[in-house]
């Protein structure tokens, strides 16, 4: 059975990253936009990481304009909106698609494995969210509307939770 941590991405800087890199720490992936309503929760995700990542959480931003072309800007200038409009200090990676036939293999592993509502695959819009723990497995999938503050409680118990 595959986890998240077989998958390699591109980093926003254009690097090759390996999600193993991040075994051992709690994730939660969001598939973000620069030009979208939900964009103000690029505040919300900043403030979770600031508040959990000495604790094992990491928050991984994956750009993708896909949903009303609100993320049409290059890598570089998606990188820089994030940083002087939010403070975004969490990794962000290079613009990928999350639904069709050129949706990457992390994201239709995603899917996959935290289906939406009544069983759907595919990624409704920015800013879906999905919670992994330590050991890459998929726990659940939150939807656009679900803010950053309203994940507290779902990080913090995987967060504690201690393996056998």
């Amino acid at each position: 059975m595959s986890t998240v941590h077989d998958f390699d991405v591109e980093t926003i800087q254009g690097e090759k990253k390996s999600l193993s890199d991040y075994r051992g720490k709690t994730l939660l992936i969001v598939n973000t936009a620069s030009k979208c309503g939900f964009t103000p929760q690029f505040k919300g995700l900043q403030a979770l990481y600031d508040k959990y990542r000495d604790q094992g959480l990491e928050i991984l931003g994956f750009p993708c304009n896909q949903f009303g072309n609100q993320d049409p800007d290059s890598n570089e200038a998606i990188l820089e909106f994030c940083s002087l409009n939010y403070d975004v200090e969490f990794p962000m990676f290079a613009k990928l698609e999350v639904n069709g036939s050129g949706a990457h293999p992390l994201y239709k592993h995603l899917r996959s494995e935290a289906p939406g509502v009544l069983g759907t695959t595919g990624v409704k819009w920015n800013f879906t969210k999905f919670l992994v723990d330590p050991d890459g497995k998929v726990l659940n999938r939150f939807s656009p509307k679900t803010t950053p503050a309203e994940l507290e409680d779902a990080i913090e118990s995987v967060l504690d939770f201690e393996p056998a």
